[in-house]
């Protein structure tokens, strides 16, 4: 019971307010302007660098784990993006992921642990516009925290490396790849090492009543354990205004093509984003 509640609470605190938006549409005079406004915005999600303020509860689902393939794992990532204003013409976007997770038969038939998984920080110094070819670009430094509450979700590391991504928006597609390699430079002595290489290439189109179909992998490779996971996951999501507030919703699926053993299978994921545009 305890895996669903986060996830349960996020979602039924936003039913009431959906009912309310689709029993009161907004008059024949405001919608052409409200369309591409919301369009718009729905399609600055798809860019991991936006100049946007932006909040992701990503509620994970994932079965499969263990030696015998009946463990289960829910993952509450946290993911706050805040860019800065540094320059008149570049910002440093702060992306952290923060993981709440429990976890049953992950470790061993019969185990189970909940609690903060290690959080991931990146700061990428990029500029305010795009090209004028569409392309937007990032880069700067990448942060392991060992904030895991049990031994079981962390590496009991910390970590460094660089980070980047690069992207195009071309009309109502968006596309890139978004990138990372951390090593570990401290932490507990009877934990192993960590020199993870992370990729993330994306395909997104947002039509114009702002609903955006997206696919994407998120790769791990393992340099220590030689060990590459390579989940696809496919989504859809709407962006919504509940009361005066910008909201996208949505699901996705996750097949897992290559997975160490113990890994997962596959998985679902639910996404509810507060949205915070610049008036």
């Amino acid at each position: 019971m305890r895996t669903f509640t986060v996830s349960l609470l996020l979602w039924a605190a936003a039913v009431p307010a959906i009912a309310q938006q689709d029993s009161s549409p907004p008059s024949a005079a405001d919608q052409p302007q409200a369309a591409p406004a919301g369009a718009d915005l729905a399609q600055q999600l798809s860019n991991p660098i936006a100049n946007l303020i932006s909040v992701p509860f990503q509620n994970n689902f994932e079965w499969g784990y263990g030696l015998d393939g009946d463990g289960f794992r829910y993952t509450l990532n946290v993911q706050p993006v805040i860019p800065v204003s540094i320059s008149p013409n570049a910002n440093v976007i702060s992306r952290t992921i923060m993981p709440i997770i429990a976890q049953n038969n992950v470790t061993g038939a019969g185990t189970s642990q909940f609690g903060l998984g290690d959080v991931v920080q990146s700061l990428f110094f990029s500029p305010k516009a795009a090209s004028s070819s569409g392309v937007v670009w990032g880069a700067g430094p990448v942060f392991l925290v060992p904030t895991a509450t049990d031994q079981a979700l962390g590496s009991g590391k910390w970590g460094v490396g660089p980070t980047g991504v690069i992207l195009k928006i071309a009309g109502q597609n968006t596309y890139g790849v978004l990138a990372n390699h951390i090593w570990s430079i401290a932490g507990k002595s009877n934990r192993g090492d960590v020199s993870a290489t992370f990729m993330q290439p994306f395909f997104s189109h947002t039509t114009k009543t702002a609903t955006t179909y997206s696919v994407n992998s998120e790769t791990t490779y393992d340099w220590i354990g030689d060990n590459w996971i390579i989940p696809v996951s496919a989504s859809v999501s709407q962006l919504i205004i509940v009361g005066k507030q910008p909201v996208s919703i949505g699901p996705s699926v996750k097949y897992w093509i290559e997975s160490p053993a113990g890994g997962p299978d596959w998985g679902l994921r639910l996404n509810f984003t507060l949205l915070f545009p610049k008036r």
